[in-house]
């Protein structure tokens, strides 16, 4: 219960440390001592978090003293911890290969100052989402994150960066304003905004202003998690952001939609009325952005494209409803982020060592940096649903619990499940192929450095008789720590390792997901936690 009661920590953590950060602006060591042990203690707190509510408990905390529905009410439950949790793992990891990155390149002023607090802000601003019990703050977590990526967006304040931020920001104005005219609406229809209360108004609603409501929580919620056909804005905007931006970007922003949109659907608008367009949305959103991505040479694009893509299965598993589906949804949703996250590290690290992330350049990696191969493939495989990862044990909960009881719709969103599950793989085996196994000089565009190195490791093996083998491996291991800074490789290893542990602990962890899934569905735990007894 003390960890519980010690949730607004989450927020008011990064909130009090960016503050701090900001101020410590010209001290960039500081700064970074700063971040990472907010970070730490808010871990810390999230952990504790997740084990008070392991076995089923909710609890709530109403701000001020106001009891709801007329004050500010934050849920912890198995779901927002669960979030939380795993959104902070990935922002720590994160952070230790951002700062990494600035001890390599000697750290620019300017742009690495205003990284840490942004960066705190954003986090503020996703945990604010998770515990929000009413929509109106809700709505508050969603500007205060999006005000913070907009920042980390166009650090450097490149062209490329400033138009693919000018254009984020519109699509998410356009997304604030249909949830804000949403919420609007729903105080003029129920007189409240506070979701427990709203689980029991909202059905009172005749069936036509009911479903209006619905539609535009969806539309809002799905720009925000890029669901077709509103996400052909993210490839666009997240590739042209710095490495670390863009990974906890593909890793968090995405899935605060998702959040909303399976809080929403489970507690406001449990009857399903809408569950045939959500199964019509997952299959486009996944087989189109496949398609997509099998269709990009540049490695991050192709990976903004899988990101959208994979979106398709959290929004089936909504679709289908149900404990297993709901289980498997949340279980995806974690794996997800990990796996999204650690990819776009990798790209990082492949456009750091070879100064090119376009397949149709590269060659040699598998020779030239044997970790960073490795570093890629786990997660690769992982993400495309390879028994026994994490990513087939989601999907085969997702397609399990839709096969159990499925009319023909269902059906064909389960074979597109499966033909973009095929397609992830093809699109990996593209990469591998073509970046990781091929010679450098064999590449469309011959990479200079790439051919270079890869002659001088021959070269160098070639001089050394019967050790030749041990002494290119021992060659091409010194370039790679020359290019590649410790802190970058061991910060995307550590999410590889968390991806790897999400299999290993699947057992325990999808559990947990049933738990968190049956007290969803039952609504009761929630609305009974946030409004007072009468």
């Amino acid at each position: 219960m003390e960890f519980l009661e010690l949730s607004p920590l989450a927020v008011l953590l990064p909130i009090f440390g960016a503050g701090a950060a900001f101020l410590a602006r010209r001290r960039l060591r500081v700064q970074r001592l700063i971040t990472i042990g907010i970070l730490c203690l808010t871990l810390v707190l999230e952990a504790g978090m997740v084990a008070a509510v392991w076995g089923g408990e909710s609890y709530a905390i109403h701000i001020g003293g106001w009891d709801s529905p007329f004050g500010i009410a934050l849920m912890v439950d198995g779901f927002s911890s669960f979030m939380l949790l795993i959104s902070t793992v990935v922002s720590l990891a994160v952070l230790f290969y951002a700062t990494s990155q600035g001890l390599a390149d000697g750290d620019e002023p300017g742009p690495v100052s205003v990284f840490h607090p942004a960066y705190l802000i954003l986090l503020a601003g996703v945990s604010n989402a998770f515990l929000a019990a009413d929509l109106f703050n809700l709505y508050v977590g969603f500007e205060i994150l999006l005000t913070a990526s907009y920042v980390l967006l166009t650090l450097g304040g490149t062209a490329e960066r400033i138009r693919a931020g000018t254009t984020y920001v519109v699509v998410s104005v356009v997304s604030s304003v249909i949830f804000l005219m949403a919420i609007a609406m729903i105080y003029a229809a129920t007189g409240t905004v506070n979701m427990a209360d709203l689980a029991v108004k909202l059905p009172e609603l005749d069936q036509g202003p009911h479903l209006i409501l619905h539609v535009l929580l969806l539309i809002a919620f799905g720009i925000k998690a890029a669901v077709f056909p509103l996400s052909l804005w993210l490839p666009d905007s997240y590739p042209t952001a710095p490495a670390p931006v863009t990974a906890v970007f593909a890793g968090l922003l995405t899935k605060v939609g998702v959040y909303a949109i399976i809080r929403t659907e489970t507690l406001l608008f449990p009857g399903g009325t809408v569950n045939a367009a959500l199964l019509v949305v997952a299959a486009l959103t996944m087989v189109i952005g496949i398609l997509g991505a099998l269709a990009q040479t540049d490695l991050k694009r192709m990976l903004s494209f899988t990101l959208t893509s994979h979106i398709g299965y959290l929004i089936f598993g909504v679709a289908v409803g149900g404990p297993l589906a709901i289980a498997a949804t949340i279980y995806y949703v974690g794996h997800h982020i990990i796996v999204q996250t650690s990819l776009f590290m990798v790209a990082g690290l492949i456009e750091r060592r070879a100064g090119s992330a376009n397949v149709t350049k590269l060659g040699s990696l598998a020779k030239l940096s044997p970790m960073l191969a490795v570093l890629f493939f786990i997660p690769a495989i992982n993400l495309g649903g390879i028994p026994p990862f994490s990513g087939f044990l989601g999907k085969f909960g997702l397609l399990h619990a839709a096969s159990s009881e499925a009319d023909a719709l269902t059906w064909v969103v389960i074979g597109a499940g499966l033909l973009t599950s095929l397609l992830t793989l093809l699109a990996i085996i593209r990469v591998w192929a073509r970046m990781f196994w091929r010679r450098a000089a064999d590449a469309e565009v011959p990479n200079a450095q790439l051919i270079a190195e890869s002659t001088r490791v021959l070269e160098h093996a070639a001089a050394g008789g019967a050790e030749s083998p041990h002494l290119g491996r021992k060659l091409a291991r010194e370039l790679e720590s020359e290019s590649l800074p410790w802190g970058m490789r061991y910060a995307t290893g550590s999410l590889v390792a968390a991806g790897i542990a999400l299999t290993i602990f699947a057992g325990p962890i999808f559990a947990f997901c049933e738990r968190v899934a049956a007290e969803l569905i039952a609504r009761e735990p929630f609305i009974n936690a946030v409004l007072p007894l009468s």
